[in-house]
């Protein structure tokens, strides 16, 4: 190759250097006079629809990338000048094309936001959103693809969708705000995420972590055709929300018009339904006691309405099937439907919807009813097996119903004990206060196991039995409803036997005079041929109406009074021989003739509390030998 070729060739390449160099050293200057003064913020405000206003001196980059960095971002309503911005930036950070700045041009692929802060409103359904831009080539591309929906709205023709690009939008350090009365509110902060949209034809996804109510949260939503979306239209939607409290999920087909809709598959699961609750600030009862639940089930929601079908319910590991369908009257969420467990706590499933347990936020024993206010339920539930504390039950059916201040729930039919359980718990909030009502029938129960579940340990007829109580009070505090409570109780008992009483014991002391612990005869168990108790209550007091025991040779008789408030005493009673009529006491305990008393009869008095009960001689009778 002759020398001269070569020379031309190396002036060649160093001229080419020499250019390159020269229009890498120009492109901050040039950048800095014709794009971020006279375009950047141009091209923001044709894109967002906002007025983009940038306060501070920019500056330009060209390595590792060429961008121009921009601080004290503001976009705000071309509309209203006075409303505050929209969204404030402390830094946006734009990545430019080197090639378009060179021919004064402006194309940047991706925006990240510095610690903006982003204003929202309340809406009408509950969400904050953002104000609307009034243009915009986004809001442009909406309402051209708004017009294809409405064309075929059961099939648009996606070919006409706008395809203008779009690009990945970042934002770093932000937050979500509220304004009132000239005060931001915080809704979230440490937000940090990107939006990844290409086109406006083609998928998008956001990213998303912020805090949220004190704590850590992340949102995953992405669709295949965004725009049709927001434009209306029926469009694949998948979302996913993590936190320590809950997680969701979802994945369907999703509308956002004035008929908007989802239809998909939904999953919800958190450790602790009272953490959720406290968390959301539902207002459920918020002291309620429910661990962990999860929810898995085929949603089709629209117009204020949701129903799940094939719904799997998990409670403290204990799963269970049905459907349910949730709508909102009067701006309270109503939540109907039937669910079938194989086993269920039902205390803790009951204290999400009632105070069935004192509340954090109420004092202690008080009831919280102002969750009758803010929900309506109706709920049918039926499990192989149940406990409600202590008591272990079977084949349970039951409903559980909350409205206009009136909660109940009904247990209609279960096994217990060997026999049948019937229950109802009624809260009534009324303006001069809540009234409390409890009912409970157990028929043909083992009754000495029916006493140990309820605590009663002190002289239970064990054997076959019906037991009724029926209680009404204040429902101010748990401890009012039993202090004030008016109601019956009644029961009766088969053949079986007396344990805790040694009765020729019994008779022994009592003959000898002087009063004795009812401890010191209870080493001992009576052979019965049946008994029968009848008390009515008022103010917490139960009156012994009748109380008789049958055994075989002798017939134990009671008569007084028991109070709740002071677990007091003031009982007569007395030993007889049967067929031979008892002798009833005065309305002060005391015999009506002690004196009198047949001598085959020992009478007694009762008195004391019921953990100590004591007795004291009145007649001594007979001897029990």
């Amino acid at each position: 190759m002759p020398s001269s070729l070569i020379r031309r060739g190396v002036w060649a390449v160093g001229v080419a250097v020499l250019v390159i160099a020269l229009a890498v050293a120009a492109l901050p200057l040039i950048a800095s006079t014709r794009i971020v003064r006279d375009r950047i913020a141009w091209e923001l405000s044709a894109w967002s629809g906002f007025r983009v206003t940038i306060d501070g001196s920019p500056r330009i980059e060209v390595w590792p990338k060429f961008r121009a960095i921009l601080s004290d971002v503001t976009l705000s309503q071309w509309t209203e000048t006075d409303a505050p911005p929209v969204v404030e930036a402390d830094r946006v950070e734009v990545d430019l094309s080197a090639m378009a700045a060179l021919q004064g041009d402006v194309q940047f692929s991706t925006a990240r936001l510095v610690r903006p802060t982003i204003r929202v409103q309340r809406m009408a359904n509950g969400f904050y959103l953002p104000p609307l831009p009034t243009g915009g080539r986004i809001t442009r591309s909406i309402d051209t693809a708004r017009g294809v929906v409405t064309a075929n709205p059961q099939k648009p023709d996606l070919g006409r969708l706008p395809s203008d690009p779009f690009g990945t939008v970042e934002f770093r350090d932000g937050r979500v705000v509220t304004t009132a009365d000239g005060k931001d509110t915080e809704i979230l902060s440490s937000l940090s995420g990107q939006v990844n949209w290409e086109a406006m034809n083609s998928e998008a996804s956001l990213t998303a972590t912020g805090i949220w109510r004190g704590e850590s949260m992340q949102l995953d939503f992405s669709s295949a055709n965004p725009l049709v979306l927001f434009a209306g239209g029926a469009a694949p939607v998948t979302v996913s929300f993590k936190a320590a409290p809950a997680t969701f999920s979802f994945d369907g087909t999703a509308s956002m018009s004035d008929n908007a809709y989802l239809d998909g598959q939904a999953k919800f699961a958190a450790p602790s339904l009272r953490r959720v609750l406290e968390w959301s600030q539902a207002g459920l009862a918020p002291g309620a006691a429910i661990g962990a639940v999860s929810v898995a089930s085929k949603v089709n929601a629209s117009a204020g309405r949701a129903k799940f079908e094939n719904t799997t319910v998990t409670l403290n590991n204990n799963p269970g099937m049905g459907a349910l369908d949730f709508s909102f009257a009067e701006g309270r969420p109503v939540i109907a439907g039937t669910l079938a467990f194989d086993t269920l706590d039902l205390r803790s499933f009951l204290s999400a919807f009632t105070p069935v347990a004192p509340t954090s936020e109420a004092g202690p024993g008080d009831i919280d009813t102002s969750f009758a206010d803010r929900i309506n339920l109706d709920l049918r539930l039926s499990a192989a097996h149940a406990m409600a504390g202590p008591v272990q039950l079977a084949d349970i059916a039951a409903t559980a119903q909350v409205k206009n201040g009136l909660a109940v729930f009904d247990i209609s039919d279960a096994s217990a004990f060997g026999g049948t359980i019937q229950s109802s718990l009624r809260f009534d909030r009324k303006p001069e206060g809540t009234q409390v009502e409890m009912r409970l029938l157990a028929s043909d129960v083992d009754t000495g196991a029916f006493a140990t579940a309820a605590g009663m340990t002190r002289m239970v007829p064990a054997g076959t039995g019906t037991v009724s109580v029926i209680l009404k009070g204040p429902g101010k505090a748990w401890s009012s409803i039993f202090e004030n409570a008016d109601g019956s109780f009644s029961a009766t008992f088969g053949p079986g036997t007396l344990n805790g009483l040694d009765l020729p014991a019994f008779l022994k002391r009592n003959q000898q005079g002087g009063f004795f612990a009812l401890d010191d005869v209870a080493n001992g168990s009576l052979p019965i041929d049946g008994a029968e108790i009848k008390a009515s209550i008022s103010k917490g007091v139960a009156r012994l109406d009748k109380a008789e025991i049958n055994s075989q040779k002798y017939k134990i008789w009671l008569s007084g009074i028991a109070s709740y408030a002071g677990r007091g005493l003031a009982l007569s009673g007395g030993v007889v021989p049967n067929g031979q009529p008892a002798q009833q006491p005065q309305a002060n305990g005391q015999a009506a003739s002690p004196a009198a008393a047949p001598p085959s009869q020992s009478l007694f008095f009762v008195g004391g509390n019921w953990s100590a009960p004591f007795v004291s001689p009145i007649a001594p009778g007979v001897s029990g030998q």
